[in-house]
């Protein structure tokens, strides 16, 4: 049988990954580009341990992709707005006004944790 010399480097026709020599092994030179860093709130939080607990194939793949942290903070910008929201109509609903902050700040600041909490 005769030798064949083995490459030092060659890229995969079907994948377009390229290996490199490592020995006797070929080993796949795989690189995840550096992503920018984001920092979590809450909800953004409570996604990332949703998708790493319960839904890992779709963390790997916006993991791989490179969308994870885009992913993040559009559940992030959802979720504020969404508060916000609820939050307004909270206020309309129990006729808090911003007169009655100046006037009675300590019942305006209970009433607006009592909504906040949901109680």
């Amino acid at each position: 049988m005769k030798d064949k010399e083995l490459k030092e480097r060659f890229i995969d026709e079907k994948t377009g990954i390229e290996y490199i020599r490592n020995g006797d092994y070929y080993m796949p030179k795989l690189v995840i580009e550096p992503q920018r860093k984001i920092i979590l709130n809450r909800y953004g939080r409570l996604r990332l341990e949703y998708l790493k607990k319960h839904k890992k194939a779709e963390y790997t793949i916006l993991f791989m992709d490179n969308k994870l942290n885009e992913h993040l903070e559009e559940i992030q910008e959802t979720a504020k707005k969404r508060v916000e929201e609820i939050i307004k109509s909270l206020k309309e609903q129990s006729n808090l006004t911003e007169e009655m902050k100046n006037t009675d700040q300590l019942y305006w600041v209970g009433m607006m944790n009592v909504r906040q909490l949901g109680v």
